[in-house]
């Protein structure tokens, strides 16, 4: 089950690593249904940016958080998501109640998997929207009717010009890795997402980003609510017990190299 690179939904166990904090899952007036995932997943303590978002997240707060990939924020916005929607009354219509923006197909289908797999007691359904999938299938996907839509912009957005997916259902929004969003050229997709979204103040809404530069303030400014700015720095999300060794070689070098360390390794 993959995530940002070794997800956290998979490799965080209960004996709690050096890279994890005091908070335990189990304290912050989680339903069962989420437990349940999490008990699945091998996930009991919180590392830093779970316990700093959660709390504030699970209230319903908006929220802007800074955290490099594989901190576990994806199960950051999934606990939130999930959370928020077994709360409301059961979906009548087809029209989605989450949307995560994802900045590329490879992160989109990431957090997918993780999604389908941890969801698994909660009875909500989800659906992927990117590039590379039937155009078709995906629309029909969206005719009948998911809970949780996991997307990147392009696709999104045809389906949201032609009417195929609505967003007035819309109550809490995911933008993951912002920063990314920027840099791939994503910044007019964005707003015009945002744009077609119920009202900031009817909805909650997340974003994630490696930094909080100025476009990615500027866009929680004119399009999320007063939202709590979180960060984790480097040195609190750096795994202790890691060693770095620097080898200057040449480009021939390079293979023999790495193949003599992962056999010295025995990887």
């Amino acid at each position: 089950m993959p995530d940002e690179s070794e997800s956290q939904l998979s490799t965080q166990r209960a004996e709690k690593p050096k890279f994890l904090t005091q908070t335990r899952f189990d304290e912050l007036n989680l339903p069962s249904e989420v437990l349940a995932g999490l008990h699945d997943a091998g996930l009991t303590y919180c590392t830093p940016i779970q316990a700093h978002v959660l709390p504030v997240s699970l209230t319903g707060r908006d929220v802007a958080g800074q955290a490099q990939t594989g901190t576990g924020k994806t199960a950051v916005f999934l606990v939130t998501i999930f959370t928020k929607l077994l709360a409301l009354p059961k979906r009548k219509t087809n029209l989605p109640s989450a949307l995560i923006v994802a900045p590329t197909r490879e992160l989109a289908i990431q957090i997918y998997e993780d999604a389908k797999f941890f969801c698994h007691h909660t009875g909500l359904s989800i659906a992927q929207v990117i590039g590379g999938i039937d155009y078709q299938k995906q629309a029909e996907t969206l005719r009948q009717g998911a809970d949780i839509v996991i997307c990147t912009p392009g696709r999104i957005i045809d389906y949201l010009k032609q009417g195929i997916f609505k967003t007035t259902g819309i109550k809490v929004v995911v933008i993951d890795e912002a920063d990314r969003l920027f840099d791939l050229g994503f910044t007019k997709d964005m707003r015009y997402i945002l744009r077609n979204l119920p009202h900031y103040e009817k909805r909650q809404s997340m974003l994630f980003s490696a930094t909080l530069s100025y476009r990615v303030m500027e866009l929680t400014y004119d399009y999320m609510n007063l939202p709590e700015f979180i960060s984790v720095t480097p040195e609190e999300v750096t795994v202790e017990g890691i060693e770095q060794s620097l080898f200057h070689v040449g480009k021939k070098e390079k293979l023999p190299l790495l193949l003599g360390l992962l056999k010295r390794e025995d990887l």
